[in-house]
């Protein structure tokens, strides 16, 4: 298919595809380990393709309160053509169907390649110091496309660098951070009325929740964005730079977008924010627990995950919501960071190593099994050899089901750039090395102690070998299986688990 216009509602929940839906959020983690947990691990896409180069723009489904808003009679963006390139997290991700409805919303077409583009739009991520450098090496071959076109930088990096990515790549004509995706089309009325440069650099507002209109690139499952920004002030991280502070989207429009979602037939939503488990409602001082049991309580709606969880916010009145509800996936992403009590400290984490174990401990005590996943990154300064076993040993103590691990780099405007006693990147690649050895040892067991089990499966995928089917359990665990149904996407069945490996499970479907 090559280019598409979505002015109006289109819901194509029954069509079965011969496509890879999880492939819309998750193509490769270079240097993770573990389960595709939906976590803040960073993934790379481009207008939305599967492994196979075939685009999923049919899968564009329109979510606002009005279809189509009407274009004023001084909107000149109804012939243009975009292509837009996200790498990131899921926040990105979503930030990219938040721009994308805005664009196909006033006539705008969104096409595969940046050769067929007007306009070429570029949703960064700074969270790593290789995602940074990525950005400027993709507008370098940008530029190469064609010097008549618009290009802009959106996202973390855009804010993290400001005019300056003027100054290194003057042929980008506008830079906007996520909190200003509400004010796109005036920008680029003013760039298509001749102006060279425009910039869009709030980063403390509410209106980065809610755009009129959002192109979902997912018929069964979506992101909702509940708190933006961050106000832990970890050592390493940019995101209170990037996002700004915390900022909690009220319960009455999260609800009422869960209830239109589930109008247009979405079973599964997903809440996320920075510090999601930091979420207080700003108008009915609604607990973040409250709120899931009430997502939960919207007709339609068959599962509700969440990510990313802070350690220092996460209580025991989360695991009893998920014991509680049956629709609360029993899966908690916590990151860890570190196992040492010493560098949590340095990294400005605000618990210790016992302290996050309690929490562990809390969710193992849960009256159903409930996976965990985390994040590490090894080789912050001053992180020593013994340090670094302490974080081994975290593993064995929390037999996490899937660990993305990472190496430190020094971010701009953080911290950590201040601290001495750098770890050279050979030893940070023979951490990391370790690291993944001993998580794929402890997930390689705890899915072989899966055998037998019966799991309900939210179908995504369908295999081009003939009866093969593959979605994701509750647990958030992929499993592979065979299926003699001819459609099974966006469905859910119950499968028997036959084989495991580290990464993912085999089963054969349960017929009653």
């Amino acid at each position: 298919m090559g280019e598409s216009s979505y002015g109006r509602l289109r819901i194509q929940m029954n069509k079965a595809f011969d496509i890879g839906v999880e492939s819309l959020s998750k193509v490769g983690r270079a240097e993770s380990a573990g389960l595709e947990s939906g976590c803040s691990g960073h993934t790379v896409h481009s207008n939305k393709f599967d492994a196979a180069g075939k685009t999923n723009v049919d899968f564009g489904v329109m979510s606002a309160d009005v279809v189509a808003p009407a274009r004023s009679s001084g909107d000149t963006a109804n012939v243009g053509t975009f292509f837009l390139e996200t790498f990131g997290c899921q926040m990105n991700d979503h930030d990219s169907e938040k721009v994308a409805g805005l664009l196909l919303s006033r006539g705008y077409r969104q096409v595969e390649t940046p050769e067929a583009a007007r306009m070429i739009l570029y949703n960064t991520c700074s969270i790593r110091e290789k995602a940074a450098q990525k950005v400027f090496s993709r507008l370098g071959e940008y530029r190469e496309r064609g010097a008549y076109k618009i290009i802009g930088v959106l996202g973390c990096v855009a804010q993290q660098e400001g005019q300056d990515i003027f100054k290194r790549a003057p042929w980008v004509s506008l830079v906007c951070g996520s909190a200003s995706y509400r004010k796109l089309p005036e920008m680029l009325a003013e760039l298509e009325a001749g102006n060279k440069r425009v910039t869009g650099l709030d980063n403390d507002t509410d209106e980065t929740f809610e755009t009129e209109i959002t192109r979902r690139d997912n018929p069964w499952r979506a992101y909702l964005t509940i708190i933006e920004g961050c106000d832990k002030a970890c050592a390493y991280c940019v995101v209170p730079h990037t996002r700004g502070p915390e900022r909690s989207r009220g319960s009455e429009s999260i609800l009422r977008e869960v209830r239109q979602l589930a109008e247009l037939g979405y079973s599964e939503v997903q809440l996320l924010g920075q510090t999601v488990n930091s979420y207080v409602d700003p108008t009915a001082r609604m607990k973040f627990s409250d709120l899931l049991l009430e997502v939960a309580k919207v007709a339609g709606i068959r599962r509700v995950r969440f990510t990313t969880s802070h350690p220092r916010d996460f209580g025991a009145d989360i695991v009893e919501a998920i014991d509680r509800e049956p629709k609360l996936c029993d899966h908690i992403h916590l990151p860890v960071q570190s196992g040492s009590t010493k560098v949590l400290r340095a990294m400005a984490r605000t618990y210790t190593r016992e302290e996050y174990l309690e929490k562990i401990a809390l969710i193992r005590g849960a009256a159903r099994p409930i996976s965990i996943t985390t994040d590490i990154i090894v080789g912050f300064p001053g992180e020593t050899d013994e340090d670094f076993t302490e974080t081994l040993s975290m593993l064995d103590e929390a037999q996490y089901d899937g660990v993305f691990g990472f190496k430190y780099s020094p971010r701009p405007n953080t911290p950590s750039l201040a601290l001495n006693d750098p770890i050279s990147e050979e030893i940070k690649g023979q951490r990391l090395a370790m690291i993944q050895e001993k998580q794929r040892v402890i997930q390689t067991a705890r899915n072989l102690a899966m055998l037998g089990q019966e799991l309900d499966v939210f179908v995504s995928n369908k295999s081009r070998r003939e009866n093969q089917w593959s979605g994701h359990t509750t647990s958030n665990r992929v499993i592979s299986f065979s299926s003699q149904e001819k459609e099974l996407l966006g469905s859910y069945v119950r499968v028997k688990v036959t084989d495991s490996g580290t990464g993912s499970l085999v089963g054969l479907e349960v017929r009653s």
